[in-house]
């Protein structure tokens, strides 16, 4: 016993793997690089690059609230709405500095994604799923309501006129990056956390973590409105880069559609999944939507492959192959990996 005991006294627990250790500065290079990109490139390039950086904050945010809190919502097209309304009210009704209204947008739909918890809580599974897109619905024509938001046509946001047209369209790839960077940076604080591994007890059982001391409410609550201000914010970027903000576009189901698929391609519940499904989805588009419905047939017969055949999608299937991780968010000892 005295043996074992020293043995497991020497055990050393460690979150940074090789991969990780050499993965965490390289992605910390790659976004600083970026920085410099609206310098040497054409701005066409860069706005392709912007609705890269979007994809890759929703499906992120999208993968945080169902890969480890077990919320699977087709509704999260509401706080993109939220987000580029909030950016008009705030912005140009209230005369706000368009610096601080985004956060504040972002502000906004995490507030309201807090006050809609306690009822989309009350619905779970298939029920939640379908009560959170009814949800976004509702503030939709709740929004369309108002003149001052130009009722059902939409409204055009002046607060960027002042800007020229390219620094605008540098602008908005610049703030895409930063909430990028942040919207990753939080999901791997929020794993690697105490809050991360009681959130994974619940998604995997929620029964089983209440009995376990996990506050299930609180923690998804934690989760739903997080991702609400990160989906929020980039529905802010949308506006910005668009100029206009319309219902119709800004709170079609389409954008779920889209996290889903990018999170279900690319990996749930790993950081790195939502990356590599909307590198994956943004390169289909960029390369295949001339072909129109070909395109979007396209994408279903991905998606159907990857939900029947490789449900771990493929950071999953390089995990499976060998243990590799960018961000460090598992644990390695001297008797191997937990994840």
């Amino acid at each position: 016993m005295a043996a074992t005991q020293t043995d497991l006294s020497q055990v050393k627990v460690n979150r940074w793997t090789r991969t990780s250790l050499i993965g965490s500065p390289v992605a910390l290079l790659v976004i600083l690089l970026m920085f410099a990109l609206p310098y040497i490139t054409a701005l066409s390039n860069i706005r392709a690059l912007t609705d890269l950086l979007i994809f890759i904050i929703i499906g992120s945010m999208w993968n945080l609230m169902a890969g480890y809190g077990g919320m699977e919502s087709v509704g999260q097209q509401a706080y993109i709405g939220l987000g580029a309304y909030g950016l008009v009210v705030t912005a140009d009704l209230l005369g706000i500095n368009i610096f601080l209204a985004i956060p504040l947008a972002g502000l906004i739909a995490g507030v309201i994604a807090f006050l809609l918890s306690f009822l989309a809580f009350r619905l779970i599974g298939g029920y939640f799923s379908i009560g959170t897109w009814v949800i976004a619905e509702v503030i939709k024509l709740i929004i369309t309501q108002f003149p001052e938001l130009g009722l059902g046509s939409g409204v055009t946001l002046y607060a960027m006129s002042g800007f020229d047209k390219d620094f605008r369209i540098a602008l908005s790839y610049w703030l895409a990056l930063i909430i990028t960077a942040l919207a990753v940076l939080v999901c791997v604080l929020l794993v690697r956390s105490r809050f991360g591994l009681g959130l994974t007890a619940v998604r995997d059982d929620a029964t089983a973590a209440a009995t376990s001391g996990v506050d299930v409410n609180r923690a998804k609550r934690v989760v739903f409105v997080i991702s609400g201000i990160g989906t929020g914010l980039a529905g802010a970027i949308i506006a910005i880069q668009t100029l206009r903000v319309q219902p119709d576009s800004l709170f079609s189901v389409q954008w779920s559609v889209l996290m889903i698929f990018m999170v279900v391609v690319g990996g749930v519940g790993t950081i790195e999944g939502p990356i590599i499904g909307a590198l994956i989805f943004w390169g289909l588009r960029e390369a295949l939507a001339e072909y129109g419905s070909f395109y979007l047939i396209l994408l279903g017969v991905i998606a159907i492959v990857f939900a029947l055949f490789f449900r771990d999608g493929i950071w999953g299937i390089v995990q499976k192959r060998r243990r590799f991780s960018i961000f460090p968010t598992g644990y390695t000892t001297t008797f191997g990996s937990i994840k």
